[in-house]
């Protein structure tokens, strides 16, 4: 009787939690869940293994966790299959001893066949079937569920990769608005609109798939909450205090950006806490400067500057929960520092010029 309520309820919760995980595509309500559990262990258990890895390396550290937990996770629940379905065979032919029957369940679950031990009794051959039908499905999920997963990652990168040249890396807001200059009003709207779909994007695949979340940009200094927090302040930013850029698109592209982030605060438990300014008073009056300077319509009166704090309250504190979480750091609104951006940096040639160099006299003569 203990085989058959012990195997039942392993299977039960195994099965569960891999439909939910690989199969189900929307957000589960239930608090605890045992793959939330596992992540949530190993994560914090690899972080503070992080902590003792030389600063050079720490991020290639944390970039193997993502991977290597979803290999390690479809193992355990393959594990906990084969001892389920073992369990009931020790439990319908009780001449069959415990270890053998954990063999039989293994070897019928990969489909091996090998035949050395097979079932007695026709519940025992039941069971038989229905364990390698199981395993069959189990893996033919397993291959497909992959290459979906790297494609949705893959669909993630491509905004992170295009706010390098716009809005240098890490990326700045207030540096996005700098690049672009008076006539780039509606280049950043277009921007906006690509980022909201961007935003919706990232806001589903990673309900359906939390685990990209842990998987890691190229670059260290690029992350897909860096990102996110950047098209936030880009949006807030233009609704309050920079002129000359589409505003309904920075409304609609806020609402889905925010939407996003609060929704994967909710999913990974992330609860919304003290934040960081990342805009203090003194920073904000060179960003004016800089914005003026290179012919940026600008409102610095006092209900604009009240209006972008009251924006950046609705979204900051779980942007600072979730970089805490995954031991991202987050962009600055502004950033005084021209830092090269990564496009211009290569391990084998001399860093290429700004953007704003490009474009001059030709000097090869095939192209004149």
């Amino acid at each position: 009787m203990l085989s058959v309520l012990g195997g039942g309820l392993l299977l039960a919760v195994v099965l569960a939690e891999a439909f939910e995980a690989l199969v189900l595509p929307r957000r589960v309500t239930r608090s605890y869940r045992l793959t939330r559990l596992y992540y949530r262990t190993a994560w914090g258990m690899w972080k503070a293994l992080g902590a003792l890895v030389p600063a050079r390396w720490r991020q290639t550290w944390l970039s193997v966790f993502g991977p290597l937990s979803l290999l390690l996770l479809f193992v355990v629940w393959a594990v906990g299959l084969v001892i389920g379905f073992g369990l009931l065979q020790h439990a319908v032919s009780p001449a069959l001893a415990l270890p053998d029957a954990l063999y039989l369940s293994g070897a019928t679950f990969t489909t091996l066949g090998y035949g050395d031990i097979t079932p007695s009794g026709y519940a025992g051959r039941a069971l038989a079937v229905l364990e390698a039908g199981t395993g069959f499905g189990y893996f033919a999920v397993v291959v497909g569920y992959l290459p979906v997963l790297y494609q949705a990652f893959s669909r993630r990168e491509t905004l992170i990769s295009m706010l390098d040249a716009r809005a240098g890396s890490p990326p700045s807001a207030g540096r996005l608005l700098l690049r672009a200059g008076p006539a780039g009003g509606v280049a950043v709207g277009r921007f906006l609109e690509r980022a909201e779909e961007w935003a919706a994007e990232l806001l589903e695949s990673h309900l359906s798939y939390p685990v990209l979340g842990y998987y890691r940009s190229q670059h260290d200094n690029q992350s897909w909450l860096a990102a996110l927090v950047c098209t936030l302040d880009a949006s807030a930013l233009v609704l309050t205090v920079a002129g000359g850029t589409d505003r309904p698109q920075a409304r609609l592209t806020f609402a889905m950006a925010r939407h996003a982030l609060v929704d994967l605060a909710l999913v990974l438990h992330r609860h919304p806490g003290a934040a960081a300014d990342r805009l203090p008073p003194e920073r904000l009056k060179v960003l004016f400067a800089a914005l003026r300077a290179a012919g940026v319509e600008v409102r610095d009166d006092a209900a604009a500057i009240a209006a972008l704090a009251e924006l950046r309250g609705l979204y900051e504190p779980a942007a600072a929960a979730l970089a805490r979480y995954f031991g991202f750091a987050l962009p600055d609104v502004w950033l005084e520092e021209e830092r090269p951006d990564n496009w211009r940096t290569s391990a084998w040639a001399r860093p290429a010029a700004p953007l704003t160099s490009l474009g001059g006299p030709l000097a090869d003569d095939h192209f004149t």
